[in-house]
């Protein structure tokens, strides 16, 4: 293959750029997802261009997103759970959120570039790529390379995310014209977190450049965001793996090891215990049992769970506690879900009803939410609690 060259047009302020990779012409559009004209140059680059592929930004999940119309709004959340879709349901929540105050502030549309894209690329009869990674692809290998600590403090900013009041300033609104939507929604977190750069950016990168490199035809039109085609201008010139860039990252021993140790360190000391004294154990076990389950059933009464979602909070938090793979909240959450079952329409008005505190117990899906977090924070206080007791009477009457 003769040697690539890559050739920059300057049109619309120098975000189109044209690469030459041996006799295929690849034309990336380096959009603003927050910008009006975007949406119009996308439209004016593929009719003008008549390209054999048309790719875009966009994975298959995101794509659904975007053409289904209200169909995703109907999803019922207690589907989501049990498909074990709930994380992405709420990184998907938070993106829509700061897309939605981004929209009622400035008065745009983010994302129009892509449908604009997918339409075009119907019209001219171009064959249409997705050509980004998968979404929960992407936040898994961002969660691998996070520490406990680091996972809480993401969780927490994508939480604070969800129902933030504040305005996005000028100065900020600028920055994003150059980002894509994840990469906005995370950049704060990026900048405590460089390592995070990788998996995010870098990554994707090397995967986009390598679905364009591949992409059929001899004239490709890309949409991107802006900050995107730097990276791809560089990687399009090399062979990526996409299996390795598609692997999940492997998950680290110690979690599992302390996880599994105190359960069985609990379980140890009673057994122990009803060896040598009965009478203690069976105390030790009822320490436990009321610990765990009041302080759960009481986080789910504080979220106005609905009874049954109280009952099950506290019949099973003696025994989620006891299994690192299970978590009460999610029981507890489940029979919520299925008594009060919300529609992924009720998180879209997350943003209004979080404004008043009345509102934020009424929503459904923020109650769900608050049952499973509520929850599994009493849950936790009682795990402490009840094994701090079970230890404590193991000394008093055992050691």
């Amino acid at each position: 293959m003769e040697e690539s060259q890559l050739n920059e047009q300057p049109m619309n302020d120098d975000n189109i750029t044209r690469i030459q990779l041996g006799d295929k012409e690849l034309i990336l559009i380096g959009t603003a997802h927050v910008s009006r004209l975007s949406a119009e140059q996308v439209k004016e680059v593929i009719e003008r261009e008549q390209p054999d592929t048309v790719a875009i930004e966009l994975d298959e999940q995101r794509y659904q997103a975007v053409t289904g119309g209200n169909k995703w709004k109907e999803t019922d959340i207690f589907k989501v759970i049990k498909e074990k879709k709930a994380s992405l349901l709420l990184m998907n929540l938070a993106i829509s959120s700061f897309q939605n105050r981004m929209a009622k502030q400035f008065d745009v549309t983010p994302g129009a570039e892509m449908i604009q894209g997918i339409d075009s690329a119907k019209e001219t009869g171009a064959e249409l790529i997705l050509a980004d990674r998968n979404i929960q692809t992407t936040f898994s290998r961002i969660w691998g390379n996070l520490g406990a600590g680091g996972k809480a403090q993401l969780l927490t900013s994508v939480i604070a995310s969800i129902f933030s009041r504040e305005e996005i300033s000028e100065e900020e609104m600028e920055k994003m014209k150059s980002q894509d939507t994840l990469n906005a929604v995370l950049a704060e977190f990026t900048e405590s977190f460089p390592r995070l750069k990788t998996p995010l950016i870098d990554e994707r990168d090397q995967y986009l450049a390598e679905k364009l490199r591949t992409a059929p035809g001899k004239k490709i039109v890309a949409v991107l965001g802006a900050a995107h085609v730097p990276g791809i201008s560089r990687e399009i010139h090399k062979t990526h793996d996409l299996e390795t860039l598609n692997a999940k990252p492997p998950k680290p021993v110690w979690p599992k090891v302390v996880g599994w140790g105190i359960p069985l360190l609990i379980i140890g000391i009673i057994a122990y215990t009803f060896i040598q004294n009965s009478d203690v154990a069976m105390n030790q076990m009822l320490s436990w049992l009321l610990w765990n389950g009041s302080l759960a059933a009481l986080g789910t009464i504080l979220a106005k769970g609905h009874p049954l979602a109280v009952l099950t909070a506290f019949a099973a938090a003696p025994f989620t506690s006891l299994n690192p793979l299970l978590a009460v909240g999610w029981f507890s959450g489940l029979v919520q879900a299925y008594f009060s079952r919300p529609s992924v329409g009720d998180f879209e008005k997350l943003t209004e009803d979080v404004l008043s505190v009345k509102g934020f117990w009424q929503n459904k899906a923020t109650r769900v939410l608050l049952v499973v977090v509520l929850g599994n924070i009493g849950s936790s206080l009682g795990t402490f609690i009840g094994g701090a007791d079970v230890i404590r009477s193991f000394f008093q009457h055992i050691f």
